[in-house]
């Protein structure tokens, strides 16, 4: 499981920095693929390790973007807000008896709507910073709704992918 975790996490950015950094859709949507290695960490994983995890995710794509500390920030804010969201949509013994949070585990209505809250308060949290002023809340809001959406539509379109029935 680590050595799968690695790969993803390796994969994942690879494709951000390489491919989706470099994709401009007018200005509004900025695909940000690599919130699913966290969105896809086990349940069992520590609070402590998740957000480590999600530190370095976010300062790899730092690093590698040239961003300064927001795609850090806006991880780990959604590696802080994940076991929150997990207890909101599901009973305890629901992900016990799973292994991650996935379409195959979990099904695919509970998936929608966990990566959606989850890439909507990454998103926000990091236009916000981004911008860091509110004088034109309405790109802002475009930003973060175009955006979330895009990412959701490439998050999902991954898990259809590659949770295939064994």
């Amino acid at each position: 499981m680590i050595i799968k975790n690695i790969i993803r996490f390796i994969l994942l950015i690879g494709v951000q920095v390489i491919i989706l950094n470099k994709v401009n859709f007018s200005g509004y949507i900025d695909p940000y693929l690599y919130v699913l290695f966290v969105l896809l960490l086990p349940f069992a994983t520590r609070k402590s390790v998740l957000l480590l995890l999600a530190f370095l995710t976010g300062a790899a794509v730092d690093v590698f973007s040239h961003t300064h500390g927001v795609h850090t920030a806006a991880t780990v804010f959604l590696a802080f807000l994940q076991p929150g969201i997990i207890r909101l949509l599901s009973p305890k013994q629901e992900y016990e008896n799973a292994k991650q949070p996935s379409i195959r585990e979990m099904g695919v209505q509970w998936f929608y709507f966990y990566a959606l809250l989850l890439i909507v308060a990454h998103h926000s949290l990091l236009f916000i910073l981004e911008s860091f002023r509110f004088n034109d809340l309405m790109t802002l809001a475009y930003r973060i709704l175009f955006s979330s959406l895009v990412t959701l539509v490439l998050v999902l379109i991954i898990q259809y992918l590659f949770s295939a029935k064994k």
